[in-house]
């Protein structure tokens, strides 16, 4: 599991002392206590998933905002259509 969230995302760790200090924080956590036999190999391809789904998550974020902010400035989405698509947004 991630053991870190900032807005704007960051890069996963790339050197085997990077991946021993995240894992490190990782075994902080609650979460490691049900997971006390997992190792550094299972938790790399975990932290893996987690950090795709982050991006995935960013990027059907901006796919959504991009155009959104477009039309908006545009004026081509209808009055009372703006409030619609926030909701949609914070699904």
């Amino acid at each position: 599991s991630m053991t870190s969230w900032s807005p704007l995302g960051s890069l996963p760790p790339t050197t085997d002392e990077e991946w021993q200090k995240e894992f490190a924080r990782y075994k902080t956590f609650p979460e490691w206590q049900q997971r006390k036999s997992m190792t550094l190999s299972e938790f790399k391809f975990i932290y893996g998933w987690e950090y795709g789904h982050r991006m995935l998550g960013r990027t059907v974020g901006l796919i959504f905002v991009l155009p959104w902010a477009y039309f908006t400035v545009r004026g081509r989405i209808p009055a009372g259509y703006q409030k619609r698509m926030a909701g949609l947004l914070a699904m």
